[in-house]
């Protein structure tokens, strides 16, 4: 009997020594205190029915242990999203600025390439009209930035102008008052005084220009839409602290827990997918183009070389040129008789010839736009499906959940042990069959309609500059109601015909939509 005794006091140790080592929140504690301090955390488990967000059985954390676990939670899980997208913000911040530097300083060069070349090619003629081509490159920079100027009426207004002192020029022998040159530029159309060269730079440049115009304005917000898409809204993503509170710090949430949680918390962020992929694939396709057909080094470069061959046309076209300008304006008056010739004379007569550069422009730094489209293109293509892949780039992480393939021995949201609901679809609208979260899937987020629209625009940019064209100018305000208008219909279930609305000043909106 004393025998069998001590074998059941024996028992009756063992397991009240296993209970209180299973009371200890030891473990609990330390992890806790690397970060916080312990003057609440208990030193064994106590009643959980305080807990406002973890299961209610014993745990080791107080009511001030859970609020501040949660405000961790919180902050791990917006540091989590921004580190993730990190890649992204990074990308278009740098690209931009590399990007907008190098258009910046390839066109300096190529205005301090032209003034070099035409001053060595026709002297004194050149710096009396230097104002001409100061005038075009200012209007192209103004353009390259966003300013509401046509680059056709640029380029217009740049060859009339030129028409008028290249005519005067050929003509020597006569005077001509503004008004006959005004008549000369108004001729300029139907006589085709510089052959097909006009033609051809205005679409060289224009191309070439919109593109890079384009591509910067596109690099800027796709900056601005991962800022704000990051910027992600509260989420009690409760999983990462509730195995602390259970005595088990070291135990990480189940996968597809992880999943779930994550889903519903960037459910808008996964419907920004299709339009982000959008954005994504007609930037490549510009971004390809500036490297090809709608190079800018060539573009920028090509500008001194066509004005040259349009004047040397000119001038080998000038008796005929100028025979069909006298028919239609007029004889104009002769210059008054000189004993000796005039600057002026001796100038006109001089031959123009054309000049053929001897290798691209470069910036200062020696950069090349092959290179530049090389990188950027390397950091594009694994940008495509970063919003739906988000949750699982997380979870994938394995200081935020468990392996996939460790699904035993994890933390299921209530015990450890195998997680058994199926991992929700992407989106907004599937969240309704998500265990973890209770989302309104009735009320579609403004923030995430806006930012859908932001991309509708620029992939309309894109697709227009990937053509050679440029996207009609619209008021951002008017854009603006615009998006506000939508949002409205959609969480108000209002339908609007927006084909029914005047399309005066608003092609810009229509073709919008129509993506």
């Amino acid at each position: 009997v004393f025998v069998k005794m001590m074998k059941v006091l024996v028992c009756v140790i063992a397991l009240w020594g296993a209970a209180g080592g299973a009371r200890s929140c030891g473990e609990s504690r330390r992890v806790y205190g690397e970060k916080h301090e312990l003057n609440t955390a208990p030193h064994t488990h106590i009643s959980g029915e305080h807990l406002r967000l973890c299961p209610r059985d014993y745990t080791c954390c107080s009511s001030l242990m859970e609020d501040t676990l949660a405000r961790q939670s919180e902050a791990d899980f917006l540091s989590a999203v921004q580190d993730t997208s990190q890649f992204l913000l990074t990308t278009f911040t740098q690209r931009h600025r590399k990007f907008d530097e190098f258009f910046r300083e390839l066109m300096d060069v190529a205005e301090k390439s032209m003034n070099q070349m035409f001053t060595q090619t026709y002297g004194h003629l050149y710096t009396q009209n230097a104002p001409i081509f100061q005038q075009l490159f200012s209007d192209l920079r103004r353009y390259y930035t966003g300013g509401r100027v046509s680059l056709a009426e640029v380029l217009s207004d740049f060859w009339a102008g030129l028409v008028e002192r290249v005519f005067a020029l050929v003509n020597p022998q006569y005077q001509f008052s503004e008004d006959y040159l005004e008549c000369v530029s108004k001729h300029a159309e139907q006589l085709r005084p510089f052959g097909d060269v006009p033609h051809k730079l205005h679409i060289q440049v224009s191309r070439a220009l919109t593109a890079a115009r384009t591509l910067v304005q596109s690099l800027a917000a796709g900056r601005d839409i991962v800022n704000k898409a990051t910027k992600v809204q509260k989420c009690d993503s409760l999983l990462w602290f509730c195995p602390l509170c259970r005595g088990l710090p070291s135990l990480k949430p189940c996968h597809s827990l992880c999943l779930n949680v994550m889903k519903g918390c960037l459910a808008n962020q996964a419907d920004l997918d299709s339009e982000w992929n959008n954005f994504i694939d007609v930037l490549m396709v510009v971004v390809e183009k500036l490297g090809g057909p709608f190079h800018f080094e060539l573009a920028a470069d090509s500008i001194a070389v066509k004005v040259s061959e349009g004047i040397m046309y000119m001038q080998e076209n000038s008796i005929t040129i100028s025979a069909k300008v006298f028919q239609g304006c007029g004889i104009p008056r002769p210059t008054p008789a000189r004993n000796k010739r005039s600057s002026r004379e001796r100038d006109g007569k001089r031959a123009f010839r054309t000049y053929s550069a001897e290798e691209k422009p470069t910036t200062a730094s020696g950069t090349n736009l092959d290179r530049l489209v090389e990188e950027l293109q390397e950091r594009l293509r694994p940008m495509r499906g970063f919003w739906v892949a988000l949750p699982h780039t997380i979870c994938n992480d394995e200081r935020k959940a468990a392996d996939v393939t460790n699904e035993d021995r994890c933390w299921n949201g209530q015990t450890p042990g195998r997680y058994l609901p199926s991992v929700t679809a992407d989106g907004l609208v599937n969240q309704i069959n998500n265990p973890e979260m209770e989302v309104d899937i009735a009320r579609p987020d403004v923030k995430t309609r806006q930012l859908i629209m932001e991309l509708r625009v620029a992939v309309n940019r894109l697709k227009h500059a990937q053509s050679g064209r440029d996207a009609d100018l619209i008021d951002s305000e008017c854009l603006r109601a615009f998006i506000l208008v939508s949002v409205f219909s959609e969480r108000n279930n209002v339908k609007i015909n927006f084909s029914q609305l005047p399309r005066q000043n608003f092609t810009f909106l229509f073709n919008v939509t129509m993506y």
